[in-house]
């Protein structure tokens, strides 16, 4: 039986605000506008997502094991 985490903290990486967010179970993430700065941030070369890239934790499907959005 799997835990899923459902809040990563983002951590802009441009002025080093960070947000505690809940992530979407059903999409991907693929920008987010740092409340701060107001960057926008988009996942790093090899990530799926923001929560990939700039959270504290990983977006649900890669907890899980799986590819993030495939099959959609």
């Amino acid at each position: 039986m799997s835990n899923i985490e459902l809040h990563s903290t983002i951590t802009c990486p441009e002025c080093g605000f960070q947000k505690k967010e809940e992530m979407p179970t059903n999409a991907c993430q693929w920008y987010y506008e740092c409340e701060s700065c107001k960057t926008l941030l988009s996942p790093l070369k090899g990530d799926c997502c923001v929560y990939c890239s700039y959270g504290t934790v990983k977006c649900p499907p890669i907890q899980e094991g799986n590819a993030c959005c495939s099959g959609s």
